[in-house]
């Protein structure tokens, strides 16, 4: 079996361990998501066991966003702010993944959540009267010092993507501290350009482009 094919399978059978876990969790940042703001950063109180003390926040606020705090926004029906604490609390998933860096090769096993489910979460609103309306989807992610990175819904998408990209919240058994983490981790990707750290923002988008006028 080559490395490639491993890594395929490993990201199979870690999709396969927390979906049914996700089904429940899914619904509770939905819920959570709905509820009434009970403290000063705008997090929601819990409605379900699986994530008793949660603070995803009713909305993606103007407030400043803290250490450890990620607001989703964009075209979604739901934006809201998941919390490094919040993402250790739900279903995990395990990456070991090989990319090159700035400071040479790396190798690393990372623990997180499906990025898929934490945006599917905030409800994209994806033109569902187009064929695959959701491939017109762009999740741009912002971490510290303003960088940025952009992907595709398609690579993100378990329909479509043989590995899923991660929220992370360990490296190699160490958890992150609010100032480092969470950060987004890109199995598919040889160069780690788009392994954001510091991440703080994700923007779910749709682009439908036009060129020369015709369609």
């Amino acid at each position: 079996m080559t490395q490639d094919e491993d890594r395929r399978l490993s990201a199979g059978r870690a999709s396969r361990r927390v979906a049914h876990g996700w089904a429940t969790a899914a619904t509770v940042l939905l819920l959570t998501s709905c509820g009434p703001a009970d403290d000063p950063k705008g997090a929601a109180a819990p409605s379900a066991p699986v994530s008793a003390s949660a603070s995803a926040s009713a909305t993606a606020s103007s407030a400043p966003i803290g250490p450890g705090e990620v607001r989703i926004g964009g075209e979604v029906d739901k934006p809201y702010t998941i919390t490094l604490a919040d993402l250790r609390k739900l279903p995990q998933a395990e990456a070991s993944v090989e990319f090159v860096s700035a400071k040479g090769d790396q190798k690393h096993t990372y623990q997180g959540v499906l990025l898929h489910e934490v945006l599917k979460a905030a409800q994209p609103r994806f033109d569902q009267s187009k064929k695959n309306g959701q491939l017109r989807g762009v999740v741009a992610a912002t971490g510290g010092g303003d960088y940025r990175a952009v992907f595709a819904w398609a690579e993100i998408d378990p329909g479509f993507a043989k590995s899923q990209v991660l929220l992370a919240v360990s490296e190699d058994g160490t958890a992150f501290e609010d100032s480092a983490g969470p950060r987004l981790v890109v199995p598919q990707d040889t160069r780690g350009g788009r392994y954001v750290s510091e991440l703080n923002q994700l923007w779910v988008g749709t682009v439908d482009p036009v060129v020369d006028g015709g369609r």
